[in-house]
């Protein structure tokens, strides 16, 4: 059964202070938005980041972002979605101007997701990183955080940050690096976003890349649908369940939860900006 049919998680007791996900994909998840808000708010999840692959994805997270005051939007083409991207409709200078628009939206908080992606084989790699390139262009144009996708391309991605001065605020989506690579994003000031594969029993060196980054270098994401933390795996992935990653990396790093929670949050403001009100 596909993880996008399967059920959602069971809600999780909720967190001791609020907190947020730094990484979510709410077009991809069932039911209604305000449903999927509601229930994470209910395990104290106050705010979600929710994000743009392609130009269309990037446009409704932006639109549902001003929507909804504890939903916020980053908007980008995904490196697996460039080469569709620079075939079709407006070709690279279209789609790119397009993206440069959104992100100068003020719920627009991010540029991403961007990056390099050498698992897959959907661009060539000289195009990922010509568009990375570009899209780093964007988001300091727009004084917006970077975030970024990286699979199977932490050298590229941080010699390529290294070239081209990135924005004040770069953000490593579901980093997967090891604790080497943690200490040089540390080294580099940049935020370590830890997805619910931090959870996984066989993630031991991701775990370990948690308990050496800086706690106020630490954000926690879902990347919902995906990546659903123990002990809901094979359950489809939703905001709520944050609070089962964020108290894994805080046993990691034994720090108290709701400590961890308040650091988070501040992180997140420090990141993509002054929080707006819930409702």
């Amino acid at each position: 059964m596909s993880l996008l049919n399967a059920p959602l998680a069971p809600q999780p007791e909720p967190l001791p202070e609020p907190a947020f996900d730094a990484h979510t994909h709410l077009d991809m998840l069932p039911g209604p938005v305000d449903e999927v808000l509601a229930a994470a708010r209910a395990a104290g999840i106050v705010h979600v980041v929710t994000i743009g692959c392609d130009t269309e994805s990037s446009r409704w997270a932006a639109a549902c972002a001003a929507e909804h005051a504890d939903v916020h939007a980053a908007v980008a083409i995904h490196p697996n979605e460039t080469a569709s991207a620079q075939a079709g409709p407006g070709g690279r200078d279209g789609v790119l101007a397009e993206i440069a628009r959104l992100a100068a939206l003020p719920e627009v908080r991010a540029v991403g997701e961007t990056g390099l992606d050498y698992y897959r084989d959907s661009a060539p790699p000289d195009l990922q990183r010509e568009w990375f390139r570009a899209h780093i262009e964007i988001a300091r144009a727009a004084g917006k955080a970077l975030m970024i996708h990286d699979r199977d391309a932490h050298d590229d991605v941080l010699d390529i940050l290294a070239q081209q001065s990135p924005p004040e605020h770069v953000v490593f989506h579901c980093f997967s690096g090891d604790a080497d690579m943690a200490k040089r994003c540390a080294e580099a000031g940049y935020v370590m976003s830890f997805a619910g594969n931090v959870t996984f029993p066989n993630a031991g060196r991701l775990r370990e890349a948690a308990a050496v980054a800086p706690a106020e270098l630490i954000l926690i994401e879902t990347d919902a649908p995906f990546l659903t933390p123990v002990p809901n795996r094979g359950r489809q992935n939703a905001p709520a369940q944050v609070a089962h990653t964020l108290r894994a990396v805080a046993e990691v790093k034994g720090l108290d939860v709701a400590e961890f929670c308040q650091t988070v949050m501040a992180t997140g403001e420090r990141v993509f900006g002054p929080w707006r009100d819930p409702p």
